[in-house]
């Protein structure tokens, strides 16, 4: 009997709990039947399509996401910081105050004072830049400008404070992209990614040594844009970058040369420049540009870039309605300022050998055409020395196909 009464009586709770649910449902019912009677509140605002639970699990999703996101920054700042690198610029005190006292600024009246050669020779820190390790035998990857200065000594700085001497291997005359070596091995290297699968909008991080003061400052933000033309410089050298990634990542004077992160921890660019017109405005260098500097080191010991012998104009509607020029696309062969220091065409260079003149206009260079998107210098630089390449060309009211053999540029 003792199963039947306890049946019985889970009969009864069931039932006792569906009375009271019932009961509970009808007051609920009648007191929400009542209020929307009123007008007092809309139906939404209690049949809407998030529930309070709703709510709460999408609030936990949220922290949970910025928890893995903010994980996920840490994580990549911990494995790629070890392979950044300070770079302190060094000139000797006797070049730094004959530099000082040749200023515009200069007052006759104020004598420098007089230095005993050692004192003149003596190295003083006069900027910094960044860079970082592109392989484990001492590679430094950094801008081109930040080691223009023919009279500067450079010291590497790692992460761990060792100050290593270092020697400028290459600088790249198309990008603002130098190679230091500071010799010694097992060094830790930063991984390269794929910046053309970059997208506005995409998480970066941006690590350098901010003011040539703060080593190793971290900042963050995301790809503002893609593709655009800049003028980058520090201490008196100003460079042309072309296809740079645009980003809001802070980026200051002295983080030239460090590397642009995305969230997988790989180096997407390298950061270059920064712009003093608006705020949250700093640009890079896509590192698939950067690979084949790294790839020519690491093959050659140099940088390797082919050579055509010209200079040119990459002609728009409004150049070639105020010059009087029927073609409004393509590249016009013409001399600087200084024709006799600077002509259009270099002699005996491979477009000299291959019959290209002043007010020539390149039209393609292998069946591309020439065009904002698609500029002389990059069609060319896609190339390599030794390579022969078809160019159309006008000339007058004439279409010339003409062929160079590329030549190796010198730094």
């Amino acid at each position: 009997m003792e199963p039947t009464s306890r049946l019985s009586g889970i009969h009864q709770t069931i039932l006792i709990v569906a009375v009271a649910s019932a009961a509970v449902i009808g007051s609920v019912t009648g007191a929400v039947g009542a209020v929307l009677m009123t007008g007092a509140i809309n139906a939404s605002d209690l049949f809407g399509p998030f529930s309070g639970r709703d709510n709460a699990v999408m609030m936990d999703r949220h922290i949970a996401d910025l928890i893995q996101e903010e994980t996920a920054t840490i994580s990549v700042v911990d494995n790629v910081a070890p392979s950044v690198v300070s770079i302190i610029i060094k000139r000797p005190r006797g070049v730094s105050y004959q530099d000082q006292y040749q200023s515009d600024f200069f007052d006759p009246y104020d004598i420098p004072p007089a230095l005993t050669p050692e004192e003149a020779g003596q190295l003083v820190e006069v900027g910094g830049g960044t860079g970082f390790f592109m392989s484990e035998d001492g590679y430094v990857v950094t801008n081109r400008h930040v080691v223009s200065d023919a009279d500067a000594s450079f010291i590497v700085v790692t992460s761990e404070g060792r100050e290593l001497p270092a020697t400028v291997v290459a600088k790249d005359a198309f990008l603002d992209i130098a190679v230091l070596d500071v010799g010694g091995d097992g060094y830790p290297v930063a991984k390269l990614g794929d910046s053309d699968n970059l997208r506005p909008g995409q998480t970066v991080i941006a690590i350098g040594n901010t003011l040539s003061e703060y080593r190793n400052t971290v900042t963050k933000g995301v790809v503002s844009g893609m593709d655009r033309r800049v003028v980058a410089g520090e201490y008196g050298s100003d460079e042309v970058i072309e296809n740079a990634i645009q980003t809001d990542a802070a980026i200051n004077l002295g983080n030239s040369g460090g590397p642009l992160i995305n969230l997988l921890g790989e180096v997407v660019g390298v950061n270059t420049a920064v712009s003093f017109e608006g705020q949250s405005i700093g640009f890079a260098i896509p590192i698939n540009d950067v690979k084949k500097v790294v790839d020519d080191i690491r093959q050659y010991g140099r940088i390797v870039r082919p050579w055509l012998g010209v200079r040119y104009v990459s002609l728009d509607e409004e150049f070639s309605l105020e010059h009087g020029i029927a073609s409004t696309v393509g590249a016009l062969v013409v001399p600087g300022e200084d024709a006799a220091s600077t002509p259009a065409v270099v002699v005996g260079s491979p477009a000299d050998l291959a019959g290209i003149v002043a007010q020539d206009i390149i039209l393609s260079v292998n069946g591309i055409a020439i065009s904002e998107d698609q500029p002389l210098g990059s069609l060319i630089a896609d190339c390599e020395p030794g390579q022969t390449v078809e160019m159309r060309v006008a000339r007058g009211n004439d279409i010339l196909t003409l062929n160079a053999t590329l030549g190796e540029l010198g730094d």
